[in-house]
C-alpha cells in the first residue's frame, strides 16, 4: 500500500466528488480514480457507493476513515520520536521561542545557566507562538518558552505539557510622546477613536490580550490601523507615532527609561505576563533533562 493513497481517500471522504478531490490532490481525475480503486482493491472491499452524488462512504469506508485518520497520525509522529531515541544520551538542546523572548529574556536567561547550556549544540527558532506550538506537539524541539497568562492557556498548557514559571513580565501600553511629553495616543483622552497597533491571530501575545482587555475596549472607541505577529514590528510603529499598542515591558524598558516612548493609559491597563518553559512529554536528551532539573530544582 502507498501512504499516499490514504491521503486520496481522505480527500475524497471530504469532498464527495472524484473531480474536486482531484483537484485538491494535484492530478487528473483519471489517476486518482485509479488510485482510489487501488486502495480498496488492497483492502479487498469497496470504500464509497458511487451510485449516488455526492458519493458516500460505505459501512467499511466509514470505518476506515477513522484508521486512516490515526495511521496518518502516527506517522507523523515516527520522525519526533526517531530523533528522541537517537538523542537519548545527546548534548543538543533544541529551543523555540517567541520573537519578543527570543531577543530581551532568553540571552541571559541562559547565561545563567551557562554550565549546562555550553556542553553541547543550543538550536534556537524564534517564531509566533502557534508556530512554537506546534514545533512541540512535533517534537521537533525540547522545550518552548513563551509569555502565559492564566486567562488564556495556549494549546500546550491545554494538553497537559509540563512548564515551569521562569520569570515575569508585563503587557504596558504604550504611545509616543509628543513635544510636551503627553502621549500622542492615550485609552483616557476622551476625543475621537484611538488608534491602535495590535496583534495578529498567531501571535501569543495577542491571544492574551484578546482575552484580558477586550471587553474592556469595546467601551472606547477605537481604530485598529494596523496588525503584525511581532510586537517588534509594532514598537517600530509606535515609536513613529502611528498609534498606541501594549507591548512586553522586557521590549520597551529602555525607550521608557529615556522617554522614548510612554504609558499611553493607566496602571489598571497593564496586564501581568508570566513567562514560562514548556518541556517535551517523552524523555529528552542527557542534557535537556539535566537543564530541566535544574531549572524546576528536581535535581537537588
Amino acid at each position: 500500500m502507498n501512504l499516499s493513497w490514504l491521503d486520496d481517500f481522505l480527500a475524497l471522504a471530504s469532498t464527495g466528488n472524484f473531480s474536486r478531490a482531484a483537484d485538491d490532490r494535484h492530478m487528473t481525475q483519471p489517476a486518482f480514480g485509479r488510485r482510489v480503486r487501488a486502495l480498496e482493491e488492497w483492502l479487498g472491499t469497496e470504500l464509497f457507493d458511487r451510485s449516488s452524488q455526492p458519493i458516500r462512504l460505505t459501512e467499511t469506508g466509514q470505518w476506515f476513515h477513522s484508521v486512516a485518520q490515526d495511521f496518518l497520525a502516527q506517522v507523523a509522529r515516527v520522525p519526533g520520536e526517531a530523533r528522541a531515541v537517537a538523542e537519548a544520551s545527546s548534548n543538543s538542546l533544541r529551543f523555540a521561542a517567541t520573537h519578543a523572548l527570543s531577543f530581551t529574556f532568553m540571552p541571559s536567561w541562559l547565561r545563567s545557566f551557562e554550565s549546562h547550556t555550553m556542553v553541547g549544540t543550543v538550536q534556537l527558532e524564534s517564531d509566533v507562538l502557534q508556530r512554537c506550538e506546534a514545533l512541540m506537539e512535533q517534537s521537533k524541539v525540547q522545550f518552548v518558552m513563551c509569555h502565559a497568562h492564566p486567562q488564556a492557556p495556549g494549546r500546550l498548557h491545554a494538553e497537559a505539557y509540563p512548564s515551569v514559571q521562569i520569570g515575569s513580565d508585563v503587557l504596558v501600553p504604550v504611545s509616543a510622546a509628543g513635544a510636551d511629553g503627553h502621549p500622542l495616543h492615550t485609552l483616557e483622552s476622551g476625543r475621537s477613536a484611538v488608534s491602535l497597533l495590535t496583534y495578529s491571530a498567531e501571535s501569543g501575545l495577542g491571544r492574551i490580550l484578546r482575552e484580558t482587555c477586550h471587553s474592556a475596549l469595546e467601551t472606547i472607541p477605537t481604530q485598529t490601523i494596523f496588525t503584525a505577529h511581532l510586537a517588534s514590528v509594532l514598537r517600530t510603529l509606535v515609536i513613529d507615532g502611528r498609534g498606541m499598542a501594549w507591548l512586553p515591558k522586557s521590549l520597551v524598558s529602555e525607550d521608557m527609561a529615556i522617554d522614548r516612548l510612554v504609558p499611553a493609559a493607566s496602571g489598571e491597563w497593564c496586564i501581568d505576563l508570566e513567562i514560562r518553559l514548556y518541556r517535551s512529554r517523552s524523555s529528552m536528551g542527557r542534557a535537556a533533562e539535566r537543564l530541566w532539573e535544574a531549572v524546576t530544582g528536581s535535581g537537588r
